[in-house]
């Protein structure tokens, strides 16, 4: 999902101006409080310019291309800020440490403190140093359709700003994932793709109820592969069939693929962050995406034949 770049700048603000801050932030987002989730101070200037009353955070690994980063695009439209290695942070956080899943129960966590993702690559996850970024709500998203340009149809290939509107509209703040799919051209398809999904999820207790929707929904996507193979062949399909290994272990969900919303993919050759660059690097994004998904032809394949299975971490994936 690699290429590196600049790092953020982080450094602590003069007690005068930091005061000034927090107290835009304080209005801005509607509650004193919440000036403490973001401690140290943020390492990205500028104030919020969103409906979004609540704060984002990311973790940003420099894993990817910035142009092509939706991470990125909303630092730079002051919708997001950067923290560093050690700061805390204690709003929900999308990330792949998280042990159970994300699930309307979090409601109050997210109005509290926002939300938060780690930008990293899946396939240079051992490099980040979760042990320093952990926060007390670590949580994971269940099976999801990524929308992105480059892994549009494809499952839990979700990029940041999937991940960050996933996780407001299973908390019940769709108008917040709204406002930031609204970022992107291709945004609405998020939603339109995850619909009959996130409804469901969105009207569950708990993460228990959350994994039990989800592996109820795939076998539904078993069942109906397996009578469509039935109808039209007849024959042995084992090898085309929706075989989800463990899809019944405990919360065993989706988004343990958490890194596949990072630009910096590059399990497969594809990149996780299609499409994320603003409007004026659209033909850049565009051109590196058919690189990429030129170099998948393989994986492509067998997408066409709707095979799935769940790797070690207990993630839905296209099967290899």
């Amino acid at each position: 999902m690699g290429r590196g770049h600049r790092h953020h700048q982080g450094g602590h603000a003069s007690k005068g101006s930091g005061a000034a801050r927090r107290g835009e932030r304080d209005h801005d987002h509607g509650g004193a409080d919440r000036a403490s989730d973001l401690q140290d101070g943020p390492s990205s200037s500028g104030t919020a310019r969103s409906a979004i009353k609540v704060p984002l955070a990311m973790w940003d690994f420099e894993h990817c291309d910035p142009k092509r980063c939706s991470g990125k695009k909303l630092e730079r439209m002051h919708m997001i800020r950067g923290l560093r290695v050690g700061q805390r942070f204690n709003g929900l956080i999308m990330s792949p440490e998280g042990k159970k899943a994300v699930s309307p129960a979090d409601r109050a966590i997210v109005q509290a403190h926002g939300l938060g993702v780690v930008e990293c690559s899946w396939a240079r996850l051992h490099e980040v140093p979760f042990h320093r970024i952990r926060s007390p709500h670590d949580r994971l998203l269940p099976f999801l359709i990524a929308a992105n340009p480059v892994n549009y149809g494809r499952p839990s290939r979700l990029n940041c700003v999937e991940a960050l509107a996933a996780a407001f509209y299973i908390t019940g703040f769709k108008d917040y994932g709204d406002e930031l799919m609204s970022k992107f051209k291709w945004g609405h398809a998020f939603y339109e793709l995850n619909e009959t999904l996130f409804e469901r999820y969105a009207a569950c207790k708990d993460s228990a109820e959350i994994v039990a929707v989800q592996n109820e929904y795939l076998k539904e996507l078993q069942d109906h592969e397996r009578a469509k193979h039935d109808d039209a062949a007849g024959s042995d399909d084992d090898d085309h069939d929706l075989l989800f290994e463990n899809t019944n272990r405990s919360m065993q969900i989706g988004y343990g693929r958490m890194p596949r919303y990072s630009d910096s993919e590059s399990d497969g050759g594809d990149d996780g962050e299609g499409g994320e660059d603003s409007e004026e690097d659209d033909e850049a994004s565009n051109e590196s995406g058919e690189e990429e998904d030129a170099s998948d032809d393989d994986d492509d394949k067998e997408e066409q034949a709707v095979k799935y299975v769940t790797d070690r971490f207990g993630n839905t994936v296209v099967a290899s």
